[in-house]
């Protein structure tokens, strides 16, 4: 009997350290760990401070973005929706609107464009790629029609703080801190109420929720506007960081939103996915940059890299599953025998 417990533990710790999160976690200590030895600046406080603002914006968006996906949907608008606030909020400057006001444009603007996103999506049954893809060429066409090739550069000195300032003198970034909150405000939302657990039954089963009661249209159209929203505080922190808006700004980024999610262990298929291993996908690819960055790796290998592991974030958990079940099973039959054993048969 004490053999079999032995075995039964053993099996736990197994099962523990197959977790998507545990090994996107000594990955992430892996990465750090050799970045501290190619490049003695990597350590530096001030350095990963300050690196933190080159990945919180699209952290940001990546969180409302995990709504989405668990629900089974993608929104691959998101940069043309910061470019679209971007310059809403630029326009605004421009007409002497000061920072406050310029902070409700931006994420007005954001709301805005996801729940008009939301609305074609739930109301006219069309599929969210498509319609996102849609969207992601009529936020960015405006952009460039109204700016062309020029910018606008005239902002506020006080809407420098969003995307510049640090939490007092602690040398911890104002981003970094605003994301902090909203994380935990996300993760208590999908794993401590009924709205995240409606989140999770529309991704298993659409159909089945919606006879059960649970307004799916309206939790859906909730996730798209939520992503509006953080796009436009995003573009709030964006524009401040760089002082500037032109049409072109943030492009890509949708991919690389989509990559932290899907690499958090988010199923693409919707259903599965939790807070904390999208929180460690943040980091793990925002250190990962920030190292090749310090030796001078070309940003063309960086998207490869990128790309790469977005592949990999695809297929393994599929392959870890496969072994996780294995595992169970062989659990199963140790408990079984366990059973058998002290019931005398």
């Amino acid at each position: 009997m004490a053999d079999k417990n032995k075995r039964l533990r053993k099996l736990n710790i197994t099962e523990w350290l197959m977790r998507w999160e545990t090994m996107l976690f000594f990955i992430l200590v892996l990465i750090i760990i050799i970045n501290s030895r190619i490049s003695p600046y990597f350590l530096n406080y001030v350095n990963i401070m300050n690196t933190t603002f080159n990945f919180t914006e699209k952290a940001i968006i990546a969180l409302p973005m995990i709504f989405v996906i668990i629900c089974g949907d993608i929104d691959i608008s998101v940069a043309s929706i910061i470019a679209l606030c971007s310059v809403f909020m630029g326009l605004a400057s421009t007409f002497g609107v000061q920072t406050g006001g310029l902070v409700l444009i931006g994420c007005l603007t954001g709301i805005a464009a996801g729940f008009f996103n939301g609305i074609i999506i739930t109301r006219l049954n069309v599929p969210a790629i498509a319609v996102t893809i849609g969207s992601m060429s009529l936020f960015r066409g405006i952009a460039y029609v109204i700016l062309g090739d020029k910018a606008f550069t005239k902002y506020p000195s006080s809407f420098a703080f969003f995307g510049q300032g640090y939490l007092g003198n602690s040398g911890i970034p104002f981003q970094l801190v605003l994301f902090a909150v909203l994380a935990i405000f996300f993760a208590i939302i999908l794993h401590r109420t009924t709205l995240g657990r409606k989140i999770y039954a529309i991704g298993n089963n659409p159909i089945a929720s919606r006879f059960s009661g649970i307004p799916v249209a309206n939790v859906r159209l909730l996730n798209f506007t939520l992503t509006g929203f953080c796009s436009g505080i995003a573009s709030i922190l964006l524009t401040s960081r760089i002082g500037s808006t032109r049409p072109n700004i943030a492009e890509g980024w949708e991919l690389e939103v989509i990559t932290t999610v899907v690499l958090g262990g988010v199923a693409i298929t919707g259903g599965k996915g939790n807070i904390l291993g999208v929180i460690i996908s943040i980091f793990l690819l925002g250190f990962l940059r920030f190292g090749m960055g310090l030796v001078n790796v070309p940003g063309k290998v960086m998207s490869i890299v990128s790309g790469f592991l977005l592949i990999i974030a695809i297929l393994l958990p599929e392959f870890i599953r496969n072994i996780r079940e294995r595992v169970f099973l062989g659990k199963e039959k140790i408990r079984r025998g366990y059973k058998d054993e002290t019931s005398g048969v």
